[in-house]
């Protein structure tokens, strides 16, 4: 049964903002300040259901989510039916997860070479697509959605979001590229609009998309019901603040989400959540005065009180 917050989301209709799912960046502390801006909905970063299904511990913090986060999806990978199935029935258990949203789209070697991600896109894996999804689905007792690329090498997106709807997928998010072309080249928004055209269920958009005119011009141009942001939000987590009221804020309120977001890391990961922050404050960063003075200060700095101080002056 879907959930009723995911229900009620689905049929809004205004047009959704998606944090799209990132590793190394959308954690509990990012999803938490991008949350307070607006965000319909967030995603964890993707976790491989063979983690889950072996209880890591490591894992199980990945999944734990921001009190503020509602309604909160978890991004699964799998290339095997049986441990997919393990890994749905743990997050049945879980009351603090609303629904599941199964990577078909990571680009990465790693998962290309591992047979989950978007390699389940190429001709000869649809039965086994097929296979994982359905037993998934079956086995949920939550809302399924999925993300895909347009293809592996070549467009087949109409066809397999034909394939997901009728395997019971609630809503689709579309990147508008194929898995070999990695970030290269330009989102093609035209293929996106084509399985808008095609399918009953949400279509969700991503890719390219950085801020307001960027997002109104996809939603208008693709027809989808929604669209999803995942590198144009690292560095400006109040881009869902634009898109959806284009509304600014201030350079004030900007260093106060930076501070937030810096000790929401330092509580969620202890010290090294300073180390960690470093690649945030690389895009926080940018178009400030004296930036690259700053980025270097930051680099060879590890005591989370100096990195605080650090972003007290520079910012």
């Amino acid at each position: 049964m879907i959930s009723m917050n995911i229900s009620n989301l689905l049929k809004s209709s205004k047009p959704l903002f998606f944090l799209a799912p990132l590793a190394g960046y959308t954690d509990l502390p990012f999803r938490s300040v991008i949350k307070k801006f607006g965000c319909d909905l967030t995603f964890s970063e993707m976790i491989n259901v063979n983690a889950i299904a072996y209880n890591n511990e490591k894992t199980k913090k990945m999944m734990i989510k921001s009190p503020i986060e509602n309604p909160y999806f978890i991004q699964i990978a799998a290339n095997n039916p049986k441990k997919a199935i393990k890994a749905v029935e743990i997050i049945n258990e879980n009351n603090n997860i609303d629904g599941i949203d199964i990577n078909l789209g990571c680009p990465v070697q790693k998962a290309r070479k591992s047979g989950y991600g978007g390699i389940l896109l190429k001709d000869e894996n649809k039965e086994t697509l097929k296979e994982i999804i359905n037993s998934i689905i079956k086995t949920s007792k939550k809302p399924v959605s999925a993300k895909i690329r347009l293809g592996f090498d070549k467009s087949v997106a109409v066809d397999r979001a034909k394939l997901l709807q009728d395997l019971g997928i609630k809503f689709l998010t579309v990147h508008g590229r194929t898995v070999k072309q990695m970030y290269k080249g330009e989102a093609n928004y035209e293929e996106i609009k084509k399985v808008v055209n095609s399918v009953n269920i949400p279509v969700i958009a991503n890719g390219d998309i950085i801020d307001y005119q960027k997002a109104k011009y996809v939603l208008d141009f693709t027809g989808a019901k929604g669209v999803a942001i995942g590198r144009g939000a690292v560095g400006k987590p109040w881009i869902f603040l634009k898109m959806k009221q284009n509304g600014e804020i201030t350079p004030k309120q900007k260093k106060e989400v930076l501070l937030e977001h810096f000790n929401q890391m330092i509580k969620w990961y202890g010290d090294y959540g300073a180390i960690l922050f470093r690649k945030h404050l690389h895009q926080y960063s940018k178009g400030i005065e004296k930036a690259s003075e700053f980025r270097n200060e930051i680099n060879k700095e590890t005591n989370p009180n100096k990195i605080r101080k650090l972003i007290e002056e520079y910012f």
